[in-house]
């Protein structure tokens, strides 16, 4: 197709970006705090037995995984292109991410409503070192709370004026909306924990423990869901932003180039996107000025949207609505 062409650093090769190093400090202040939170939970259930701290150490050994297979999940996806895989590896963060929500799901949520339910078919008080929980549970949210704070510092460098529940549905990037909820999940259910620990202290009845427990399951399984749920749309592929888009359709206009006829794009990756576009040139121009308005053209797009890595533009003639096929007028024709 004419005027393909790559950006001279191309998919998958190395380099620096906000929102990449952002999730990366991000990544690594939740891991250091989940790997301290989850050696005391460990240490307060083996002290104490309550199914809650269980829970709350299988969590957070499961998002201590979790953030080394974000950690792994951007390292491979560094990797440069080549013949098998000639746009990159960028989508590597992806499937990562998702792999994520499933050991969300599955060793965090599923243990945890396991754990409460047979909290619940044998309820016990916590008898011994009950002061233990409680000290334990009041220090990991305070780790919690720094790793939730880092990952919102960083997320609002690259927010901009979106709310928190569009930022979470729209990013590219998958890590800091992973560490967002995993964090929050993570707060919520130590508060959850302190409840049914603290209830059973008053009480002496190991339900409330179990009740607890159920309300971490029940909290992280639905996180687990949300997380598929908008990873599996970055997997599939997802188009560029609509301010991208604008902005891609304004920049391809110019010398040479009357107009968009349509236009497709592609997130090859969080920073790396695909364009192809139809454009109208003008019918007296020849090849050479044709080739030239099409370089042009790139330049301008890549000058107003850097992550346009692969560019793909086909020239042609616009028709009128009874001569044009399906492929001119794009797929909604």
């Amino acid at each position: 197709m004419p005027g393909a062409e790559q950006a001279g650093s191309g998919p998958g090769s190395r380099r620096t970006d906000v929102s990449a190093h952002g999730g990366n400090r991000a990544i690594v202040a939740a891991l250091a705090a989940n790997l301290g939170i989850a050696v005391t939970k460990f240490v307060a259930f083996l002290l104490t037995g309550a199914s809650s701290m269980l829970a709350e150490s299988v969590h957070s050994v499961a998002d201590s995984g979790n953030q080394g297979l974000l950690l792994l999940g951007g390292k491979r996806a560094r990797r440069r292109a080549d013949e098998r895989h000639p746009f990159g590896y960028g989508r590597e963060r992806y499937i990562y991410a998702f792999i994520v929500s499933i050991v969300l799901f599955s060793v965090g949520g599923l243990f945890a409503l396991y754990e409460a339910w047979h909290k619940w078919e044998d309820p016990h008080p916590i008898d011994s070192w009950q002061w233990v929980p409680i000290v334990v549970l009041l220090a990991a949210i305070g780790m919690e709370g720094f790793s939730f704070r880092t990952a919102i510092v960083e997320s609002n460098a690259v927010r901009g004026p979106q709310s928190w529940v569009s930022f979470i549905r729209n990013a590219k990037s998958p890590e800091l909306p992973v560490v967002l909820l995993e964090d929050f999940g993570a707060l919520i259910g130590l508060v959850l924990a302190l409840f049914g620990v603290g209830m059973t202290l008053t009480t002496d009845d190991g339900r409330w423990d179990a009740l607890g427990t159920a309300g971490i399951g029940v909290l992280l399984v639905s996180i687990a869901v949300v997380l598929a749920i908008e990873t599996k749309s970055l997997l599939l592929g997802e188009s560029a932003s609509r301010k991208d888009v604008d902005a891609i359709k304004a920049a391809v206009v110019g010398e040479g180039v009357s107009s968009v006829i349509h236009l497709r794009t592609l997130h090859l990756g969080p920073e790396e996107l695909l364009v192809a576009a139809k454009i109208e040139v003008d019918t007296t121009e020849d090849a050479a000025d044709i080739a030239a308005a099409i370089d042009g053209a790139e330049a301008r797009i890549r000058a107003a949207v850097p992550i346009a890595r692969v560019i793909y533009l086909e020239p042609d003639l616009r028709r009128s609505a009874s001569t044009a096929t399906p492929a001119d007028l794009g797929p909604d024709a």
